[in-house]
């Protein structure tokens, strides 16, 4: 009975996902200090790329930033509010559907979005290889082990 490649033993899969959740973290902590270091919130900071980043002809309203965010929709109109009043995004009647609110991002918001985006592409090229070579790793063990479900 021929054995599995050391790739596929468990504790390579635990050190793997370990080492991948880290270095996500450390992602996810570089991206929040950098939004308050912007001026943002955190939260604002993932609002106002869901806005940008919409794709070419996706209504952005307050259910799909709610969906994109993963927030409940109270929150989100909470975190629209905050970000309107601090001038990053504008409502806009949806041409489309009077009924609904568009969020727009502004001049400000675009400002402060380039710089975090340079930043975070910049961060990403530092840790992007050690996410991706853990994420190899989890693969091939879930590949080996793909008659085992």
């Amino acid at each position: 009975m021929a054995t599995k490649p050391s790739s596929a033993h468990p504790n390579t899969l635990l050190e793997s996902l370990a080492e991948f959740r880290f270095e996500l973290r450390k992602f996810l902590h570089f991206s929040e200090e950098a939004a308050i270091a912007t001026g943002l919130q955190p939260q604002q900071h993932q609002l106002l790329l869901q806005v940008a980043g919409a794709r070419e002809g996706t209504p952005v309203t307050i259910a799909y930033a709610a969906k994109r965010l993963k927030l409940r929709h109270n929150s989100v109109v909470q975190l629209v509010n905050r970000s309107v009043r601090e001038g990053f995004l504008l409502r806009a009647p949806d041409a489309d559907d009077l009924r609904r609110v568009s969020l727009q991002i502004t001049p400000k918001g675009k400002k402060a979005l380039k710089k975090l985006s340079i930043d975070h592409a910049r961060e990403l090229n530092i840790l992007g290889p050690r996410l991706t070579l853990n994420l190899q790793r989890i693969s091939a063990y879930a590949d080996s082990n793909a008659d085992d479900r």
